[in-house]
């Protein structure tokens, strides 16, 4: 069975081309004498626009393999220039020398090369084995072809491909371009122009030409002139968006390099991470259609996407279902920890496909640039879910107070202040994600700013009314529960919205009054004043002695300085006035009290005992009165007799 396998993947093109093998048995056979007789064509006639497919052994052509041998060639006659090529094919951290045409060129051949031969010898030797898992050696000779091909595709400009398909696509890139490379000859290693790899710079090398183009191909190398890689030769971004296609082309074409196999097809026909797995023998020991090809994956690669796709899908609606018909909990804090296990499953749930898909079913191509893009979508949807609710679990768990009134400002305000910081913080994780999948989030984000005036002008209103309220928090004017007068109106202040204020009027009214209109109106807070103010005035009966009046006086003061709620100053009681029917004395203090009950039942106290001053001084309060006097005419006046309490008393 194993030597079936390793027979199996020499001829890549019965994978490719035919679902028959026998038809690309023929086929091929009819085409070898072609192309036999176009290898002695003279490779000038790639400059028409034809691949350079044949070039006389002894003419300029050269092989991608024979190109390779040259450079190492040269390493062996320098022990400097070895020691540098040593680096850019076994340093894992050294980057490709990218100073020249020749440079880039060849340190992409060297890289690949050293790639391909540590892939496959480690592949057979797996597969001679009878292990189901890697050993040390072996994981380690794959992390090694890893790194090799991550640093080849360092030689491509990836701009014009989204980072959540970089890192799968750039593989089938480096492997494509490969295997162009392998089926077209190139020039002589002179004649690339620049410095070769890991060669000593010279002067000549310093004003080379900005763009070389392999001849009878598109690929272009040019050099970079701004970003952080200015001054390298890359593949320009144009070369790496045509490479698929021009492999395509050259697909059917027999390889001319020093190599029997089409490692590309290969990759994206065997599953597992370069090294097929185990389990791969059960596809191969099974029915011929399972290995047809269908828009670059095989039969088994579509059936394994699909059961994949159902399962996934049954399990997030069964999870759907099992948690609509959950009770819910109690506390706020449980309820908003559920709301966070939802969007986790969905993250776990991608990143589980697309494991699968890259590393096990190693589906390539179209399909894998679809499946990435969809993938990180969700991926960074259900990112940017999870962290508002993160965020909002956060603030039930470590901002809420508990003792703050649900319907206050300070409320309302924190929790829409909350919730704005979280929603801005998602849109920025997904604004991120975006830039990762291709999105220009630029453009979206001008396009949104225009959509968003038009928004801001329709939503003046609310808008000013958000912005009054916070006005009214800022400056501490009203809280819930305090009294007022506005201007035209009084009452307590009820609640605070984000867009208007009810107040609770002396007559039991509601009034609602929007918050721009309030801010802006004239408003006097009682309920803001440190102390209340206790002004009084005791009127006394005309006949009390002015001894009397003095200890009144004198009694009712010690009393208020004595009091903890009366404050030191201002504070006096002064006989002020004698009254049409009493003497008025004035008592003037402030009283330190939190609200107007408690100033009204402390002002009922010391009134009380004022009373009582006032009775234990033998004195009594005066009440209105007035004295009538009577007389007889031409006789002798009578009495005078009093009328108590604006009464009379007739003779």
């Amino acid at each position: 069975m194993k030597d079936f396998l390793v027979a199996w993947r020499f001829f890549p093109a019965i994978h490719f081309l035919l679902i028959s093998r026998i038809s690309i048995l023929v086929l091929a056979c009819v085409l070898a004498p072609v192309f036999g007789d176009a290898q002695t064509t003279d490779p000038a006639s790639t400059d028409t626009g034809e691949h350079p497919l044949a070039a006389d052994e002894a003419g300029t052509g050269v092989t991608s393999s024979r190109l390779v041998a040259a450079i190492r060639d040269q390493a062996s006659q320098s022990r400097a220039l070895r020691d540098r090529y040593d680096g850019i094919v076994h340093n894992p951290i050294s980057p490709p020398d990218t100073r020249s045409p020749r440079a880039t060129l060849g340190s992409f051949l060297l890289i690949m090369a050293e790639a391909s031969s540590l892939w496959l010898d480690t592949r057979d030797h797996y597969l001679s084995g009878s292990d189901l898992r890697l050993d040390a050696a072996e994981t380690q000779n794959v992390t090694k072809v890893n790194a090799l091909i991550d640093k080849a595709v360092l030689t491509f400009d990836l701009s014009g491909i989204p980072v959540s398909a970089r890192d799968q696509k750039s593989i089938e890139l480096a492997l494509q371009l490969q295997e162009i490379l392998d089926r077209i000859y190139l020039p002589e290693l002179d004649e690339i122009p620049g410095v070769g790899a890991g060669a000593t710079r010279r002067a000549a090398a310093d004003s080379t030409q900005t763009k070389w183009i392999i001849p009878g191909t598109g690929l272009t190398i040019e050099r970079q002139e701004d970003g952080a890689r200015k001054g390298e030769y890359l593949f320009t971004a144009a070369s790496v968006d045509r490479i698929p296609s021009d492999y395509a082309t050259l697909a059917a074409l027999p390889i001319v390099a020093d190599t029997t196999e089409d490692t590309y097809l290969y990759y994206i026909y065997t599953p597992g991470n370069f090294i097929p797995p185990q389990w791969y023998e059960i596809i191969m020991d099974g029915p011929d259609w399972l290995m047809w090809p269908i828009a670059g994956q095989t039969v088994w690669q579509w059936i394994g996407l699909v059961v994949l796709l159902a399962t996934l899908l049954s399990l997030i609606a069964l999870y759907a279902r099992w948690n609509a018909r959950r009770p819910l909990p109690l506390g706020l804090p449980r309820r908003q920890l559920r709301r966070i296990v939802s969007p986790l499953l969905l993250i776990l749930a991608v990143k589980v496909a697309e494991y699968i898909c890259n590393h096990q079913f190693n589906i390539t191509g179209a399909p894998m640039f679809f499946i990435t893009t969809v993938g990180s979508l969700v991926f960074w949807i259900a990112l940017s879910w999870l962290t508002y609710q993160v965020l909002q679990f956060i603030y039930i768990c470590a901002v809420r107070n508990q003792s703050l009134n649900r319907t206050s400002l300070d409320a309302s305000l924190l929790r829409t202040g909350f919730r704005a910081l979280s929603f801005g913080v998602s849109i920025l994780v997904l604004g991120y994600g975006a830039t990762h999948i291709g999105i220009p989030i630029y453009g979206v984000i001008a396009g949104l700013g225009v959509g968003g005036l038009a928004i801001a002008l329709a939503a003046q209103p609310t808008l000013e009314n958000f912005i009054g309220g916070l006005i009214l928090y800022a400056d501490g004017i009203v809280r819930v529960g305090e009294f007022c007068a506005f201007d035209d109106l009084a009452g307590t202040v009820e609640e605070i919205g984000i867009r208007s204020t009810r107040i609770r009027a002396l007559d039991q009214t509601l009034i609602t009054v929007a918050n721009a209109d309030l801010s802006k109106r004239k408003i006097v807070n009682y309920s803001k004043r440190e102390a209340f103010m206790f002004r009084h005035k005791i009127r006394l009966r005309h006949d009390t002695p002015s001894e009397t009046l003095k200890a009144i006086i004198a009694a009712v003061e010690n009393y208020l300085q004595a009091h903890a709620r009366v404050l030191e100053t201002p504070l006096r009681v002064r006989l002020v006035e004698y009254g049409e029917y009493s003497i008025v004395v004035d008592i003037y203090a402030n009283i330190s009290a939190n609200s107007m009950d408690e100033y009204t039942a402390i002002q009922e106290q010391i009134l009380f005992e004022i009373r009582a001053i006032v009775a234990a001084n033998g004195a009594r309060l005066a009440i209105p009165s007035s004295s009538i006097f009577l007389a007889r005419d031409g006789g002798e006046p009578v009495a005078p007799a009093a009328a108590h309490s604006g009464g009379t008393k007739e003779a």
